[in-house]
């Protein structure tokens, strides 16, 4: 007999969506186990210092008392600065966190993690070439001053939905198999 699969429900387009800053960087994973347990990871695989990830592994072994605050679960953002990809013109590596709701008070946050910025909040859909001719002219809010960001992350809420859009390359893209971001 075939396995029986329901449809699921079809989010609703006109709801709140956030658009923060794409971070040209490499991703991160902080995991803390309801017991105590620690993890540390990219985007596809566990790290360790001796299985490393430009030394995010080594900063998080570092920080592993601050970064409790976090609290369980998984806890995604971008690694991303000096040595990394665009590096933004920075002298050290940062850590920021992508659930912007939720850290974006520096008083509840680890003193040791960013977030990425936001650029706007409003109801889908958002006014992306606006948000995209001002961060041409603005520049990074991530890194104020560098006049090169990579674009932004347009998450629907509802839909839990994340779609990207690079400032160049962005008809092509990697998952095309053309040059992008």
């Amino acid at each position: 007999m075939v396995e029986f699969i329901g449809f699921p429900k079809i989010p609703r387009y006109s709801r709140d969506c956030v658009v923060s800053e794409k971070i040209d960087g490499t991703n991160g994973c902080i995991a803390f186990e309801e017991n105590g347990g620690f993890f540390i990871g990219s985007r596809s695989r566990w790290i360790t210092i001796s299985n490393d990830n430009h030394g995010f592994a080594r900063w998080a072994m570092e920080n592993v008392d601050e970064l409790r605050k976090l609290g369980p679960g998984r806890h995604f953002g971008e690694w991303w600065g000096q040595g990394i990809q665009r590096g933004y013109g920075l002298k050290e590596k940062r850590f920021s966190l992508f659930n912007l709701k939720k850290w974006s008070d520096p008083a509840i946050r680890p003193a040791c993690c960013h977030v990425v910025p936001i650029w706007w909040e409003g109801m889908f859909p958002p006014p992306v070439d606006e948000i995209l001719e001002a961060m041409r002219v603005r520049g990074s809010a991530a890194a104020p001053g560098y006049m090169n960001p990579e674009g932004i992350v347009i998450f629907h809420s509802t839909g839990n939905l994340l779609f990207k859009k690079t400032l160049k390359n962005d008809e092509g893209g990697k998952e095309s198999g053309h040059q992008g971001n």
